[in-house]
């Protein structure tokens, strides 16, 4: 004969089926929680992080590449090609897509050519502008100081019964008009632009970084004057093409081109 369950007996197992079903539903709903937790993690770590750039692949034949080498006197000079990057400077090159504006902002790509990866892309790192720019600084430096006397040299005596004080060079007194390749962080690009604005001259500057078609064109000017790649700035003065801030070869030119000489 089978015993019948007491009342009693009954509400127990009716209060551990109870128990038994929240102790599911908490261990549902922990590993739901977990779940989704681990999907937001895994989206975070994959999302780029704010201070730096989308990955960049750069190989050895990538095309519009605009890269930048530094040598030992802290002159950036711009290639096209890492073949064209000497050893002296292939360890730091800063690179610009020329179809992308990644990488012109104040975050840039900045690669060792030194080293490739099995498939022969190079690798690459984001670096600040800043941070990019204070690495041409401190050699620039000694280099500045030394043509800053030259530069800020007295000018002749004028002659007798001439205005006192400075007053415009003679390019002033023509239409001279120089074009003056470079970029924003060029800081003889700049010392060429005050001296030239100094001088009398029309100034007109084109960032090759910012601007492919001013790079395209400076690399044809550069190129039907015999001149292969060059450091910046690249000025042309009516014509004549100059490379890097020199005030002498700056007041040839400037006095060829007030002569009306266009070369």
């Amino acid at each position: 004969m089978t015993a019948v369950p007491s009342r009693v007996a009954v509400r127990e197992r009716a209060i551990d089926f109870a128990m038994f079903g929240r102790l599911l539903l908490s261990a549902l709903l922990l590993a739901s929680a977990c779940h989704t937790r681990a999907q937001t993690d895994e989206q975070s770590s994959a999302a780029p992080k704010s201070n730096e750039l989308p990955a960049l692949s750069v190989k050895a034949d990538t095309p519009n590449l605009l890269l930048t080498w530094i040598d030992d006197k802290g002159d950036f000079h711009v290639v096209d090609k890492p073949a064209d990057v000497p050893e002296e400077g292939r360890k730091t090159v800063r690179v610009v897509a020329t179809d992308k504006e990644a990488g012109t902002g104040d975050q840039v790509y900045v690669a060792d050519l030194n080293e490739a990866a099995a498939d022969g892309t190079y690798k690459l790192k984001t670096l600040s502008r800043s941070a990019w720019d204070e690495l041409g600084a401190s050699r620039r430096k000694s280099r500045l100081e030394a043509l800053a006397p030259a530069s800020a040299a007295p000018s002749a005596p004028s002659p007798a019964g001439s205005a006192a004080g400075p007053g415009p060079s003679k390019a002033a007194q023509g239409a001279v008009l120089a074009i003056i390749y470079g970029a924003s962080w060029c800081k003889p690009c700049h010392d060429a632009e005050a001296y030239l604005r100094q001088h009398g001259a029309n100034v007109i500057k084109k960032d090759i970084e910012e601007n492919e078609a001013a790079a395209t064109e400076m690399k044809q000017k550069l190129a039907r004057s015999g001149m292969g790649g060059a450091s910046i700035p690249v000025i042309d003065i009516m014509g004549r093409i100059l490379i890097g801030f020199s005030p002498p070869a700056l007041d040839r030119a400037l006095e060829a081109a007030r002569g009306t000489k266009t070369l």
